[in-house]
C-alpha cells in the first residue's frame, strides 16, 4: 500500500490509511490529562479526555444492552437519540470510575461533567456528550474530574489523538487508534477512531468503548444506519471473555469540514465513506482482540458455508468465545474437537459429513474425519502471535469473521485484584 499519508483512492476502491486517530478528519482537536481518578503511583496515566468539533455534528450511537448502565451513557443515550444529535460539539469521557449504580449523585455528576466541558468550551451542555468507564458502584470524585477537565491541551495533531486514546484506557496496555481516507469528486473523506478496552468484552449491540470520526457531511438516517452495519461485522463480532460492560458505547460524529452535498444511501461516495468506517471499525475491534486481559496470542475464527450471514455469525462467535478453545490456543492444544463441539452449540446449522476444519492454515478435520496432518506440525504452527481457525460448516456459502484471544493465568490475576 502506499505511504498512508499520501493514499487517497477514488471512492469505490479499497480505503486509504490516513494519520491514525479522531483528529485525523479536519476540524476536530482532542487531548488528555492525568486527573489522578486512577491514583498517580509511580506511573500515572491519562484518565480524563476531550474530543471537540470545531462545528457542530451529526451523532449516531450504539449502546451496552446491559440491564445496569452507567449514568454517563443515560445521558448520552438521551442526546444522540434526541432533538441533540445534530447539534453534538464535544465528548468528555474519563477512566478508572464507571459512575454506575451511583444512585442519583451518580446522575448530577453525569450532567456536571457535560457542564464543566461545555463551560470550558463554550457550549450549550445538551452539545456534550458524556463517557465513564472503569470501576462499578463508586461515586466519581468530581474535584478531580474537574481538574482534569480544565487541564486537558487540545490540540489537532496525531500526539494528541493518542493522548486522548490513553485517557479511555483501563486495563488496556496500549492505545487503539485507527483512520481511513477516501475521495471523490474532488473532494477528500478521512475517518478517524480510538476505541478501548481489554476486558468484559463480549458485545451484544455494540457494548465496547469507541469513537469514530470523520469531516464527511451525512444525513443523520444514512450514519446511523451505516454505524449500524460496519459494528456488525466488527465490534459485534468481538469477545475476550463473555462479559458485557455497563457503561459501553460506540459514537459516530461527522462534522462535515469536507463540504459537499450530505451523503446519503444514493450520494456516489456512500459505498467507500461506508467502507472506510469499516476498516477503521474493524482494525479497532481486531486490536483490541490483540489487548486482551493477559493475552498472549490473538485468535482469528473464519466460518465458512452456513446457511447464512446470521448463522455465520453466530457460529463463529460461538467458538471465538469458548473458554475451551481460547485454553486450546493458551497451551497450543491442536484440539480440533473443542471447535467442532463450539459450532455444534452456537445453533447454527452444519453437515458433519462435509465440514471441514483448519488451524493455524493446517487441515484438522475433513469431511467427517480427523485429518492426516501429524499434531507436532499443528502444534508449531499455532506458536505465532495470531492463530486463525477457520470453519467450513457444509451447509450453504455464507461467511463471517470472529475475533478475541487466549485465556491465559495473567486474566485471571488482572481480575482477582482489579478493585484492589
Amino acid at each position: 500500500m502506499a505511504d498512508p499519508e499520501e493514499t487517497t483512492p477514488q471512492a469505490g476502491g479499497a480505503p486509504g490509511r490516513a494519520a491514525s486517530g479522531v483528529t485525523a478528519p479536519s476540524g476536530f482537536r482532542a487531548g488528555g490529562a492525568y486527573a489522578g481518578i486512577r491514583g498517580y503511583g509511580p506511573e500515572p496515566r491519562y484518565d480524563v479526555g476531550l474530543l471537540v468539533s470545531e462545528a457542530p455534528c451529526v451523532a449516531a450511537g450504539l449502546f451496552t444492552t446491559n440491564a445496569v448502565v452507567g449514568n454517563a451513557l443515560v445521558w448520552t443515550r438521551d442526546r444522540v437519540r434526541g432533538s441533540d444529535r445534530e447539534r453534538v460539539r464535544a465528548v468528555v469521557a474519563n477512566s478508572g470510575n464507571a459512575n454506575t449504580w451511583a444512585g442519583e449523585q451518580g446522575t448530577r455528576d453525569a450532567r456536571r461533567m457535560a457542564e464543566l466541558a461545555a463551560a470550558r468550551l463554550g457550549l450549550a451542555e445538551t452539545q456534550v456528550l458524556v463517557g465513564s468507564t472503569g470501576v462499578i458502584g463508586r461515586p466519581l470524585p468530581m474535584a478531580l474530574v474537574e481538574r482534569g477537565i480544565g487541564a486537558v491541551e487540545l490540540g489537532a495533531d496525531s500526539a494528541s489523538a493518542t493522548t486522548f486514546a490513553r485517557a479511555i484506557m483501563t486495563t488496556d496496555t496500549r492505545p487503539k487508534e485507527a483512520a481511513r481516507r477516501v475521495s471523490h469528486g474532488g473532494r477528500t473523506y478521512t475517518v478517524g477512531g480510538a476505541a478501548k478496552g481489554s476486558g468484559m468484552i463480549h458485545p451484544l449491540l455494540a457494548t465496547m468503548f469507541a469513537f469514530i470520526t470523520t469531516d464527511a457531511p451525512v444525513e443523520p438516517g444514512w450514519l446511523d444506519a451505516t454505524l449500524r452495519a460496519v459494528s456488525a461485522d466488527s465490534f459485534e463480532m468481538l469477545d475476550v471473555d463473555m462479559d458485557s460492560s455497563t457503561c459501553d458505547m460506540v459514537l459516530a460524529l461527522a462534522n462535515g469540514a469536507a463540504g459537499g452535498a450530505p451523503v446519503d444511501a444514493g450520494h456516489p461516495a456512500a459505498p467507500a465513506l461506508a467502507e472506510a468506517m469499516a476498516a477503521v471499525a474493524a482494525e479497532l475491534a481486531r486490536e483490541r482482540a490483540r489487548d486482551g486481559e493477559g493475552a498472549e496470542s490473538r485468535i482469528e475464527v473464519v466460518v465458512e458455508g452456513a446457511v447464512n450471514e446470521s448463522e455465520a455469525r453466530l457460529a463463529a462467535r460461538t467458538i471465538v468465545s469458548s473458554p475451551l478453545v481460547k485454553s486450546m490456543v493458551t497451551g497450543r492444544d491442536p484440539n480440533w474437537g473443542r471447535v467442532a463441539m463450539a459450532a455444534g452449540r452456537s445453533g447454527a446449522r452444519l453437515d458433519p459429513a462435509r465440514a471441514r476444519i483448519w488451524i493455524a492454515g493446517l487441515p484438522a478435520f475433513e469431511r467427517g474425519a480427523p485429518a492426516e496432518t501429524p499434531e507436532a506440525e499443528l502444534r508449531e504452527a499455532m506458536e505465532r502471535p495470531e492463530v486463525v481457525i477457520r470453519a467450513d460448516l457444509g451447509v450453504g456459502s455464507a461467511r463471517a469473521t470472529a475475533w478475541g484471544c487466549d485465556l491465559t493465568e495473567e486474566y485471571v490475576r488482572i481480575n482477582a485484584s482489579y478493585t484492589t
